[in-house]
């Protein structure tokens, strides 16, 4: 049975698979689940749960089938392309939606099909996930921005590397928001410095996107933006499904780093006619079941008002800053005091003395249910650059993590917020942390480090303690 009701940011934990799943403590009570690890993976909107189940009634191969259910699901899953465009803002006639995997996959392709060369130049920044900076090193030559203290990109640095590198940039690649320090970038303004000296942009959005509207055609005329990557698994539709928008014209030259099916106009054993982008771009069977998942999301988070969502946002990590720069000695990775919250996602990074980042997740997620995040996540050099570390500091350990020493492998926790999370389940989240550094002896004691996987663990979990699910 369809939901009925309108969707609104304070109906919308209703509205979420799984919101009342309860998960087993180190003592064996069970408590409902509070997911902070948003910045990873969002839940599933039931809305789009209900869609998918609707939809593969209909499920059936696309483009040139021409059953009645193959002609159902090629409309849907070409009709999801303009779902997806306007919610960017941007228009379809001079630009293609092509669907990957997730944002990695799109970033890839983006890489390869630039046609880059040794002599070209792509401008990154320390910032960036892993995703955003691998791609390029192969390809070119990669130049970084420089950061400013408190791990902002410095913008200033940003347009001198344009201008003595003017004619060579080819691209600037920008998260539009840090997955550690929550910081978003103006990429409007960074959109307009790009165009400047003749370079293109390119904002991984996979962050950005769950959390602020996004506006491809820019605002002034030269800030708009020239490619976006997103991925659905980060905006409440978690079904395998990526999405990279550019000008149709980067694709129309030259041959896809993939091809086979779907690709083409015509095969003979001499020649080979490939079709026009997006078509051209997703070799194989396509992801139909993710392009109507990601499609209904977005309508979802439309119904609710991106304004709305942005508005409970800050409101919950204004909230849970104010509580966590009352706990002693921790450390914040965010700069709370300079940059407004308007200009952060909820996301917010920190450690506290005593605690290893692994130690600290492991506690909260056995102690009071909670799941977080910790590590470098997938963003090393950002973190080296935030806590500090010496180039001799980050050979050691590279060096332990080859030879799989991990133990002392620096790190910071992560708590990242929803449209769908509390104060509340923030108040039970300080309550379990406070409970932890008043008991860190009794409780360290009852937990064991795995060498072989850098956690810790409850030194009596059983065998079977996540058996709740299997296939």
């Amino acid at each position: 049975m369809l939901l009925k009701n309108k969707l609104s940011i304070d109906n919308v934990r209703k509205h979420i698979v799984g919101i009342d799943k309860k998960v087993i403590l180190r003592n064996s009570k069970k408590v409902n689940y509070i997911c902070f690890d948003n910045a990873a993976s969002t839940p599933t909107l039931i809305p789009v749960l209900e869609k998918v189940n609707e939809f593969l009634e209909w499920y059936s191969s696309i483009h040139r089938g021409t059953g009645y259910k193959s002609v159902i699901s090629t409309r849907a899953y070409d009709n999801s392309r303009k779902i997806v465009a306007d919610f960017l803002n941007i228009g379809i006639e001079k630009n293609v939606v092509i669907y990957t995997k997730n944002t990695t996959e799109a970033i890839n392709k983006l890489s390869y099909r630039l046609q880059l060369n040794n002599n070209d130049i792509v401008i990154s920044s320390p910032m960036e996930h892993h995703s955003n900076d691998l791609p390029w090193r192969n390809k070119c030559k990669v130049l970084y921005t420089n950061l400013l203290e408190d791990g902002s990109l410095d913008l200033e640095d940003l347009e001198r590397k344009l201008k003595s590198n003017e004619g060579r940039v080819r691209l600037v690649t920008i998260t539009g928001c840090s997955n550690i320090t929550g910081y978003i970038n103006n990429i409007h303004y960074i959109a307009s410095l790009s165009h400047k000296y003749g370079a293109r942009i390119l904002v991984d959005a996979a962050q950005l996107a769950p959390h602020r509207k996004i506006n491809m055609e820019g605002i002034n005329g030269d800030d708009y933006l020239d490619f976006v990557v997103l991925s659905g698994h980060k905006m409440y539709a978690p079904f395998g499904i990526g999405v990279l928008v550019g000008p149709r014209t980067v694709f129309q030259s030259g041959e896809p780093e993939y091809t086979g099916g779907g690709t083409i106009i015509s095969v003979s054993q001499n020649n080979v006619y490939y079709s026009s982008p997006p078509e051209s771009e997703e070799a194989g069977t396509p992801n139909v079941i993710g392009a109507v998942a990601l499609a209904k999301a977005i309508k979802v988070i439309n119904e609710i008002g991106m304004e709305r969502i942005k508005e409970h946002e800050m409101k919950l990590t204004k909230y849970f800053i104010d509580k966590i720069t009352k706990v002693p000695k921790v450390k914040i990775y965010s700069n709370v005091n300079k940059i407004s919250i308007s200009n952060m996602a909820g996301v917010i990074s920190f450690n506290v003395p005593g605690f290893s980042h692994s130690l600290l997740a492991s506690l909260l997620a056995h102690e009071g249910g909670i799941g977080v995040r910790n590590g470098c996540f997938c963003a090393h050099p950002y973190v080296h650059r935030l806590l500090n570390l010496s180039a001799a500091e980050i050979r050691r350990i590279q060096q332990d993590m080859i030879f799989g020493r991990l133990k002392n492998t620096p790190g910071l926790v992560r708590v990242s917020f929803g449209m769908y999370n509390t104060l509340e389940e923030i108040d039970i989240f300080f309550d379990v942390l406070n409970y932890i550094i008043n008991n860190k002896d009794s409780l360290c004691r009852q937990y064991k480090y795995l060498d072989s996987t850098g956690e810790y663990i409850p030194k009596n979990l059983s065998k079977n303690f996540y058996s709740e699910f299997t296939l």
